[in-house]
Order: C-alpha cells, then sequence, then structure tokens
C-alpha cells in the first residue's frame, strides 16, 4: 500500500495522475492539498490570508472561523471533488473524505502558537490548528479491501468533535505509524528537491534519510514543512519516500523510477 500525497499548486495534472494510478496492481492511499485554489477563492471572497512564522521557522495558516469555513469550501468540497470525479473517470472508485469523516484523523487543537511578527513573539490562542494524533485505521483499511481508494484532506478533527486545520504532511508521519506504511510518494510542481529553486533542473537525486536534518536546514517555507513530516514519518518506519512532479505524464511511476528526489 502507497500513501500519494499531491499537492496544491495550480499547475497540478490530476489527469496524469488518475491515469498512472490506474495501471497501478499496488493499493493507494491519497492525500491532496488544495492551497492555490484557496488562496484564489479566498481572493475573490475578498477575505485576506494570514500566515504565521514561528521563532523556530514554521509556517502555518492562521485559521479563524472564517477561513475554516472556507477550508471547508476549497480542500474539502471543491477539490476533493473534483479529484473524485478525475478518479472515477479512469475507473479507480474512489471515496472522498476528510479527516474529520469517521475520525479518520483524530487530532488535538494546539491551546497557543507562537507567532514572530516584526521582530517580536505574539501569543495567538483562538487559531483552529493542531496535530493529528491518531488514525482510523480500520475504516481505512475497510475501504481499501473492498476495492475503494480513499481521497483524504483536512480538516481533522478532535475528540470533543471540533474542527482543526492541521499540516497534511505531518499527518502522514501518523498514517505511516498507525497503518505500517513502507512507501510514500509526494508529488507537486517541481521535479524533486531542488539544489537550486531557480534551476529545474537541479534535481537532488538521492538523500540519506540520515542527512534529513542538514536539508531541514537548508530550507525554508512548505518545503521545511514537508522534510520535517519527511522525517517524522522515518522515525515511524517508512522505508522510501519519493519526490516527484505533479505536471508531467506518468508522475507516480515516474517518481518510483527514481526520476525525482529519492529519501531512504
Amino acid at each position: 500500500m502507497i500513501i500519494l500525497k499531491v499537492g496544491g499548486g495550480k499547475n497540478i495534472n490530476w489527469d496524469y495522475i488518475a491515469r498512472d494510478i490506474a495501471g497501478l496492481k499496488e493499493p493507494v492511499i491519497i492525500v491532496h492539498g488544495a492551497n492555490y485554489l484557496m488562496k484564489d477563492i479566498s481572493a475573490r471572497l475578498g477575505i485576506g490570508e494570514r500566515i504565521i512564522t514561528s521563532p523556530s521557522g514554521h509556517v502555518s495558516r492562521y485559521t479563524d472561523e472564517k477561513t475554516m469555513e472556507i477550508l471547508l469550501m476549497t480542500y474539502s468540497g471543491l477539490m476533493n471533488k473534483k479529484i473524485v470525479a478525475s478518479l472515477q473517470t479512469y475507473g479507480i472508485n474512489a471515496v472522498g473524505l476528510t479527516g474529520a469523516d469517521g475520525k479518520l484523523w483524530q487530532g488535538k487543537r494546539k491551546e497557543v502558537i507562537l507567532a514572530e511578527e516584526i521582530g517580536k513573539v505574539k501569543t495567538i490562542r483562538d487559531s483552529l490548528t493542531g496535530n493529528v494524533v491518531s488514525v482510523n485505521t480500520g475504516l481505512i483499511k475497510l475501504l481499501v479491501n473492498n476495492g475503494y481508494t480513499p481521497v483524504m484532506t483536512i480538516p481533522a478533527i478532535t475528540e470533543d468533535g471540533e474542527l482543526i486545520n492541521v499540516d497534511n504532511d505531518r499527518a502522514i508521519a501518523i498514517m505511516v505509524r498507525d497503518l505500517g506504511i513502507k512507501k510514500v510518494v509526494m508529488l507537486f510542481e517541481a521535479g524533486g528537491l531542488l539544489q537550486n529553486l531557480d534551476d529545474p533542473s537541479s534535481i537532488i537525486k538521492h538523500i540519506d534519510k540520515k542527512d534529513l536534518d542538514s536539508y531541514i536546514g537548508k530550507t525554508a517555507g512548505r518545503m521545511r514543512k514537508k522534510l520535517l513530516g519527511v522525517k517524522e514519518a522515518f522515525s515511524y518506519g517508512v522505508k522510501s519516500v519519493y519526490f516527484g512532479d505533479g505536471r508531467i505524464e506518468k508522475p507516480l511511476t515516474s517518481a518510483l523510477a527514481g526520476r525525482g528526489t529519492l529519501i531512504n
């Protein structure tokens, strides 16, 4: 069983991804983003996006009630169902789910978030954000064993039934732990992890998992969070993580063939 994480960039090609998955013999669990769509819808609604940077350099989206509503519209609604439709077109019996459905991702809300703004550290207590702490493995196995392909996204849900925004990449690490996953593929808008962001051909072909800290220290923003999630996944037993390009034909099989970045 493979976990396939697909980023939420504008140019991700879901037809290419769906066609590629249709030719696989191994079951796939899909986790997706919708960052570009959320930014686009937010702008159309005249609602600004607030990104929080912690003192340690971690970035996250400040999520109040209004932001959560847009998140549900874009991630859980529009993007999730478009992906399901693409997969169904290629004969993949996809089921669109959020982490809240069946408590697939049970999480814990963060009581306090520290944000660094203009050289000062502020305490934020009202953001609906947190971390996934457990996965409903029974529901996932029930779907997969009966021929369905789960298509999952945020939000997660707390024990008390509160919806929370969580980091998909860190959630995948918990799925690795609870499901015993050994292989993760991550597709986004680049050929792999780049040595030079301005040079799309500067793909780092291989990273030893023991060297992840040095790469984490050299990256920032979403890629840093991605690598932190990868590091956590290795601590929970994943054997190989593949980075690949979600814009090209046969993106999944290309990544698995080592044409992107392999971490092991």
